[in-house]
């Protein structure tokens, strides 16, 4: 039997507590009072992929060999329509706090200033999740990317973490503490919000793996629940892994981009993630087609496929690897986990960038010769991420569906749907609410004498459990804006802006019962559903204190 903890409450008269009205007597000499928890809660493990696209994964009709992810596939539910913003920056900031990103303070990744809703930190208008689930008696570890805020006050040890080992910028070498940009020579790692030196010798993935393990089993004996977040770098670029991995791959993917988006369409058909007559969009101007490239830049641009086939490759088997200690110490049978990525797959190339290019750290090179070694930047780039994308437009940065809906699996022995694929709409922000109801806990009014905004996600666990055929209503608004793309989302229907600067008249309608690959503007057709969806805009718009140029 796990130990019942006590959690200090303040209020005035009553409080809720998942659903049920608790009557405290008022007690004139103090306004805490103390309200009794069982510990016999699930343990949380959230398992987040940097810039994995949709289509990746052999659960979702991918070629990589990913077993381990599409065992809790199989186990579990698999999301169709996941949504999250369109880089990684914002969706961890609304994955941790249930808001948007803008109420949560990161309106544009690492940009940092006063104006509300661009702080480039958690702001205090929101709770972050690991502090309630600390307070509620959760052991809190993370390990990966941070990317929330450099200063130590902004550090995830300051934000409810107990033990962590993170990397605060959003990219990193993959075997070294080598920063990627001359500006900044070194990377910044920090261990329980100290600074903190990389392990020689290791490798990201492992070694994110080998500390969350570690920190598990220090307290593996006490009976105290845990929440486990490890916010993995990889695939994000540079695409550096041992061949160990990726010469498994060799010559996979040497019938090109173009094929292997094919491909993926035709495979994600069979699996029924998507309609039997969807088609492909328009190919984006970033990519080039593969018939026109020599016979060297074909080779390169396979091996490109081939090493993040081997960092995929590598992030399962890891997976694997904290699942099976779980099975080890006897707690995976308690668990509630998580995999998901955190946006569409990358399309940038910096190093081939001439705006990007002169501040690329000398030490690096894109030589084919030792391309995925510590000292190669290359980059996944626009055509692969258009065929990891598949069957959508786009890919991360942009609001249009590749670039915001990703792999979402929630497995666990005590998920009552198993082996199911949900087609229902669904986004990062339903998953802090999931986990406060999970811990049987509740989200504050206020905090630190700063009043809160409320959660605008929803909590899975009624639709988890069988409970509830959908998580959101057909009415329900689901808006996003990073760095001046656009979309909102009510029901089926869908205006984005992915043209820069942003104007309203550049927003497109889309029918996504219809055209889930965003062929058809539907605009002059429906001007009423158009006006209405721009309505709802402009409510957005103000609610967030938006930053527009118009």
């Amino acid at each position: 039997m796990r130990r019942s903890i006590y959690i200090q409450i303040k209020f005035r008269r009553q409080f809720k507590i998942v659903g049920l009205l608790i009557m405290v007597p008022f007690i004139a000499c103090s306004e805490t009072y103390q309200v009794p928890f069982d510990n016999k809660r699930p343990n949380i493990l959230l398992l987040v992929a940097d810039d994995l696209g949709y289509s990746d994964l052999g659960c979702y009709g991918g070629d990589i060999d990913t077993p381990n992810i599409d065992e809790l596939a199989a186990k579990g539910i698999l999301f169709s329509r996941f949504h999250t913003a369109p880089m990684c920056a914002p969706t961890r900031a609304m994955l941790l706090t249930g808001n948007d990103n803008h109420i949560a303070g990161i309106g544009r990744q690492n940009l940092r200033t006063e104006v509300f809703g661009y702080e480039g930190h958690l702001s205090n208008r929101v709770a972050a999740l690991p502090s309630l689930l600390q307070k509620s008696g959760y052991h809190t570890y993370m390990t990966g990317k941070w990317h929330l805020g450099n200063n130590k006050k902004d550090n995830p040890h300051n934000n409810g973490f107990e033990n962590s080992f993170v990397l605060l910028e959003g990219v990193g070498n993959h075997f070294s503490r080598q920063g990627i940009f001359k500006e900044s020579p070194e990377s910044h790692y920090t261990l329980d919000g100290n600074v903190t030196t990389w392990p020689e010798g290791q490798y990201s993935t492992d070694l994110y793996t080998d500390k969350l393990i570690e920190y598990i089993n220090n307290n593996k004996d006490d009976e105290k629940p845990f929440f486990a977040y490890a916010a993995y770098t990889s695939p994000h670029w540079p695409l550096q892994v041992s061949e160990t991995y990726w010469k498994k791959y060799e010559g996979q993917y040497d019938e090109g981009y173009e094929k292997l988006r094919d491909q993926r369409l035709h495979n994600l058909i069979e699996k029924g993630l998507i309609p039997k007559d969807t088609g492909l969009p328009l190919q984006n101007d970033r990519v080039v087609s593969w018939g026109s490239l020599t016979e060297d830049e074909k080779h390169k641009e396979s091996r490109k496929m081939e090493l993040y086939a081997g960092m995929v490759d590598n992030l399962d088997e890891n997976i694997g690897r904290i699942i099976q200690y779980l099975k080890d110490i006897g707690e995976y049978e308690n668990t509630f986990i998580v995999f998901m990525s955190d946006n569409g797959a990358a399309g940038e190339d910096y190093f081939n960038n001439p705006n990007i290019r002169p501040h690329i750290s000398d030490y690096y090179v894109d030589d084919f010769e030792v391309m995925g070694e510590p000292n190669s930047l290359v980059s996944y780039g626009a055509p692969w991420a258009e065929a990891s994308t598949s069957p959508f437009r786009d890919f991360k940065e942009f609001t249009s569906n590749g670039g915001i809906l990703a792999p979402l699996i929630i497995s666990g022995p005590m998920i009552e749907r198993t082996n199911q694929i949900h087609h229902g709409f669904a986004t990062v922000m339903d998953l802090a609410p999931t986990f406060i109801e999970l811990a049987k806990t509740i989200y504050p009014k206020r905090q630190n004498g700063h009043k809160l905004y409320p959660m605008k996600g929803f909590s899975m666990l009624p639709f988890v459990k069988g409970e509830s055929k959908n998580i959101h209503t057909p009415e329900y608004v689901f808006s996003l804006e990073h760095s001046g793309y656009t979309m909102l989302r009510k029901g089926f229907w869908k205006i984005t802006n992915t043209q820069y600067p942003f104007s309203e008249a550049n927003f497109e309608l889309f029918d996504l019962s219809k055209d889930i690959s965003e062929r058809y503007d539907l605009k002059e057709a429906f001007p009423e559903k158009y006006r209405e969806l721009l309505e709802e805009w402009d409510k957005f718009s103000k609610d967030t204190k938006l930053q527009l140029k118009r």
